[in-house]
């Protein structure tokens, strides 16, 4: 009984041993999940780090599209003012009066210079003098002409009555035609001094330098107390833009593009010191005179510019591109798809390229990933865009431009990933 109950009492007691064996277990399993988890982390790690990247796009493309195409032709020109007259001077003498300045207003009959009038104020009061003694010579001749012709109106009656001879008649006549001729040389001494009294009057009013037009004053090359001498040549002292608000370019167009240019063609142009503007204008001249400077020949093409608000200025240079033709909502390409050609030869043989006629193109076009030929009729071109005027490309479609480049790998072979840690 005794040992019964023992044996009962031994099996239902804890073995103080078997707790530390369970905690153990436990821990190498908890380390055991923990290693797979790790390894399970740096394998997703490893994987991102070396995943192949998605293959690049092997053509440069751009989608056909509507738009303006307008070819220009390309030039430089000056900006001058539509009319501008030189003020010069008919007269020699001294400036004792400038009235006008660099950008002066001035208007018609305005003076803007004197030249010293005293020496021919002088001569007008001479030539005055003189025909004023011509006429009083004439009076007096006119007188003995009356006299003369009584006087031989009487040897005539006397004759008549048997009183005097012929001979005393004949001489009285000829004194008579002696005061005519007389007359008629006192008449044109008057109008010789009448002649020469008019120009030095006019030689006077010389020595006021007016403006002829209503404009501005763009240059001045006289001042006060300088000695003008007009002997040979006319001295230029002013220079009058008529109307500054209305400027032209004289444009430099090269006899390659000069066919293409006519009238009311439009024109874009910009000026240094407003690059960022563009003005426009119409071409009003295309000028038949060529002009030849170092072998090359160009033509004038003036193009009418509206100048306002007075931007523009006489002599500014102008880069000109004018517009000779423009096509609204035309579908149209990029210029440098049609000058594209395959570099593998497998697309280049299976489409192979027909001589170019005049009005004729060739692309390729992107269709399920493979380049395509299309042969175009094009129309105007302005060396970005080209107009398609017919063929089987539409609106959308994705034109190749070039190929590009193909990675190359590194000479060192490929990158070495991150290193796993050992566990």
């Amino acid at each position: 009984m005794n040992a019964r109950f023992q044996e009962t009492e031994s099996t239902s007691l804890p073995n103080p041993g078997e707790a530390p064996r369970q905690r153990r277990a436990l821990r190498r399993a908890i380390a055991a999940a923990a290693g797979i988890a790790a390894l399970l982390a740096l394998a997703v790690l490893y994987a991102y780090l070396h995943r192949t990247p998605p293959p690049a796009q092997r053509y440069l493309t751009a989608p056909a599209e509507r738009g303006t195409v307008a070819p220009k032709v390309v030039a430089s020109g000056t900006v001058n003012p539509v009319t501008i007259v030189q003020v010069g001077s008919r007269v020699s003498g001294v400036i004792v009066e400038v009235g006008c300045d660099f950008n002066t207003r001035v208007r018609a009959g305005q003076r803007c210079a004197l030249i010293d009038p005293r020496l021919y104020e002088t001569a007008v009061s001479q030539e005055s003098a003189n025909l004023g003694a011509a006429r009083a010579q004439l009076a007096k001749d006119m007188a003995a002409l009356d006299y003369a012709a009584a006087a031989y109106q009487r040897s005539l009656d006397l004759r008549r009555k048997g009183f005097i001879s012929q001979e005393a008649v004949d001489s009285a006549s000829n004194t008579r035609r002696q005061a005519e001729t007389q007359a008629d040389v006192d008449r044109a001494q008057v109008r010789q001094h009448a002649a020469t009294l008019q120009a030095a009057q006019v030689n006077l009013g010389y020595t006021s330098i007016t403006s002829p037009v209503d404009g501005t004053v763009v240059s001045r090359n006289v001042t006060r107390g300088q000695t003008v001498a007009a002997s040979f040549q006319t001295p230029t002292l002013f220079l009058i833009a008529a109307d500054l608000a209305k400027m032209q370019v004289d444009t430099n167009v090269s006899e390659a593009d000069i066919g293409r240019v006519a009238l009311g063609n439009e024109a874009l142009f910009s000026v240094e010191s407003f690059p960022e503007r563009r003005f426009s204008g119409v071409v009003t001249q295309v000028r038949q005179a060529p002009q030849t400077v170092q072998n090359v020949v160009t033509y004038d093409v003036v193009v009418s510019v509206d100048n306002t608000d007075l931007a523009l200025k006489p002599g500014m240079t102008a880069s000109m591109r004018i517009v000779t033709a423009r096509s609204e909502n035309a579908l149209r390409v990029p210029t440098r798809a049609l000058r594209y050609k395959p570099a593998s030869r497998e697309a280049a043989s299976s489409s192979p390229a027909s001589p170019r006629r005049p009005g004729e193109g060739a692309v390729w076009v992107l269709r399920d990933g493979a380049p395509s030929r299309l042969t175009l009729a094009t129309g105007l071109d302005d060396d970005t865009w080209t107009e398609v005027t017919g063929g089987d490309l539409h609106e959308g479609d994705q034109v190749i431009l070039s190929e590009r480049a193909a990675p190359q790998a590194d000479k060192a072979g490929p990158a070495a990933g991150p290193r796993l840690p050992r566990l």
